[in-house]
C-alpha cells in the first residue's frame, strides 16, 4: 500500500510539474517565474545559503545601489512576504543556475527566451492569440496587464498568476522581475524582460540588459528551461 501511494505521489508531482511548464517541442519553459515557495523547497533539500543572506542583504536602487539589511529571497522587501508565490529574487547568476540544475533544468538562452516570449507557438491558442505571430510585447499588442512602473494594481512584485497571461500562456515574461539567462559577455550575464521598477520599454525584445554575474537585487529573478527527450514516432 505504501509503495503504491508513493508511486501515485511521484506521478502526481510529475504531472503537476508538467502543467507548470510550457512545451516548445524539444524543450520547455516554466510558465511562471520561480517563486519563493519553489526556492524554499530547494533550500530545504540542499541547505544552500545565498550570497545575499551571507552578506547581510540584497540591493535596491535608490539614487544608487543600496544594500538593504535582511532583504533576501525569503523576504524580498525585508518583511514577511504577503505570498510565497512572489518571485524569488536577490539571487546571483550562479545561484539561479544551481537552482535550475537541481530541478533537472537549466537557464534558457536569450534566443530561446525571446522566441518563447514574443512568438505564439501553441497549436490552437485561445483568442486573441494567433499561431505564428510575433508580438511587440510579451503581453501581445500592448504592454497592458504587465507589472511595470506604470499604473497597475501592483506597487512592487506580483505573485505568480496575478498578471495577464501572455504569449504562449506564459506569465511575467515582460516586467515583474528581470530574469537571468545563460548568455555571457565577459563577467556579465544577460537579464531579460524588465521589472516592476521600470516602464514598459524594458519589455521589448531588443533590450540589452547585462549585469555582473555576482550581482543580486530585489528586481532580479529567474525561470528555468528543460530539455525534452524526442517523442517516439
Amino acid at each position: 500500500m505504501k509503495s503504491s501511494w508513493l508511486a501515485w505521489l511521484c506521478l502526481w508531482s510529475a504531472a503537476a510539474s508538467a502543467q507548470e511548464r510550457v512545451s516548445f517541442g524539444t524543450w520547455s519553459l516554466d510558465r511562471n517565474e520561480v517563486t519563493i515557495a519553489q526556492f524554499a523547497r530547494y533550500v530545504a533539500a540542499t541547505g544552500v545559503l545565498t550570497q545575499a543572506e551571507r552578506e547581510g542583504g540584497g540591493f535596491e536602487y535608490m539614487a544608487g545601489w543600496q544594500r538593504r539589511a535582511g532583504w533576501n529571497w525569503r523576504q524580498p522587501d525585508g518583511t514577511p512576504p504577503a505570498s510565497d508565490r512572489l518571485p524569488a529574487v536577490h539571487l546571483t547568476h550562479a545561484e539561479a543556475t544551481a537552482y535550475c540544475r537541481w530541478t533537472g533544468g537549466r537557464l534558457p538562452t536569450a534566443t530561446e527566451w525571446i522566441s518563447a516570449a514574443y512568438t505564439e507557438q501553441r497549436n490552437a491558442p485561445p483568442a486573441p492569440w494567433l499561431r505564428g505571430r510575433t508580438y511587440v510585447w510579451p503581453t501581445g499588442d500592448s504592454p497592458a496587464g504587465a507589472n511595470t512602473s506604470g499604473p497597475d494594481p501592483w506597487p512592487r512584485a506580483a505573485a505568480a498568476g496575478q498578471t495577464r497571461a501572455g504569449v504562449n500562456g506564459l506569465y511575467d515574461m515582460g516586467a515583474n522581475a528581470w530574469e537571468w539567462v545563460a548568455d555571457a559577455q565577459g563577467e556579465d550575464r544577460r537579464t531579460m524582460g524588465g521589472s516592476w521598477w521600470y516602464d514598459a520599454e524594458q519589455m521589448r525584445a531588443g533590450v540589452q540588459a547585462w549585469k555582473p554575474a555576482g550581482f543580486y537585487a530585489v528586481y532580479i529573478g529567474l525561470r528555468c528551461a528543460y530539455d525534452e527527450p524526442p517523442h517516439p514516432h
